[in-house]
């Protein structure tokens, strides 16, 4: 077993980490770990962490279910409606040249690591019980949580990222779920559109099948683990720290496929940036990040 190889797998553990622990993530360093460590194409790549973060999903919806954090009903209608997106996102990525989706997908990265880390936490008491009815999964907005399914799927479909981070805040705000209890459905939600995802890429890519599977043992052993500690680790503490890290990876994947001029200009944004995070998370200043240190009192 190569070096590489060994890398490859002791890393998909992270990924299924990310996935039971925050409800999202999984794609966000799949791509980047398949493409760049394992040295899949682009188009594979995407393909693959399609099934992987599908299989892991599922294998960590099994620990939050038996938690009570999964609303079937909200997670079915919007996942529905996300796998239709999903569908046609694969069949669009499978026609994009490889450059083009990396670029994508470095986008979404930042945008998504922006979105975590200026956030605000969620205040809730979560302890999910059987009357969840008053988490309003009985009065959702249906076609408001389709539209939105759909969007989300077609993001997912064409880059294979950008599930999660974007399904938990929905589910928040059109489902009235409390955090935990979004992360759990996401769960379902990310599951479905995933392999609708990879049926639209099957179409157009072939995959290294045996690697495919072996990362994905991984990620699912990461995410079992993930699901256990999901509730135990202040969310918005590791939302924040793993916003910082999606951010750097986004940025490297820039620096990586832009021309040199706007991989120079790209790098030099993504580390005003973490400056500019680290200084409102240890001073007390007032800035529009959210993560200024709390004062006494």
């Amino acid at each position: 077993m190569s070096g590489t190889l060994i890398l490859t797998l002791v890393l998909a553990v992270s990924v299924g980490l990310a996935l039971g622990t925050l409800g999202g993530g999984g794609s966000i360093l799949t791509v980047p770990l398949l493409t760049y460590i394992a040295g899949m194409p682009p188009k594979e790549a995407i393909a693959a962490s399609l099934l992987i973060v599908g299989v892991t999903s599922l294998s960590s919806l099994v620990v939050h279910a038996r938690h009570r954090r999964v609303r079937w009903r909200t997670g079915l209608i919007f996942g529905a409606a996300g796998m239709v997106g999903a569908f046609a996102g694969g069949l669009i990525g499978g026609q994009l040249p490889g450059a083009v989706l990396m670029v994508a997908f470095a986008i979404m990265m930042i945008a998504t690591a922006i979105a975590m880390v200026t956030r605000k936490p969620r205040r809730h008491t979560d302890q999910p019980t059987a009357d969840a009815g008053t988490e309003r999964a009985h009065s959702l907005p249906m076609l408001r949580t389709m539209l939105e399914g759909i969007v989300v799927g077609l993001i997912t479909g064409i880059v294979g990222a950008g599930g999660g981070f974007l399904i938990v805040p929905a589910l928040v705000l059109l489902g009235g779920l409390s955090m935990p209890v979004a992360v759990g459905t996401s769960l379902l939600v990310i599951a479905m559109k995933s392999f609708a995802g990879l049926a639209g890429y099957l179409t157009t890519v072939t995959l290294d099948w045996p690697l495919v599977a072996a990362v994905t043992a991984m990620a699912v052993l990461g995410a079992l683990l993930g699901a256990r500690l999901s509730g135990r680790i202040p969310a918005d503490v590791l939302q924040k720290v793993f916003g910082v890290f999606v951010l750097l990876t986004g940025t490297l994947v820039l620096v990586i496929e832009l021309p040199p001029a706007w991989a120079i200009a790209a790098g030099g944004l993504g580390l005003i940036t973490v400056v500019l995070v680290l200084v409102c998370r240890l001073t007390a200043l007032n800035c529009p990040f959210g993560l200024a240190r709390p004062t006494p009192g």
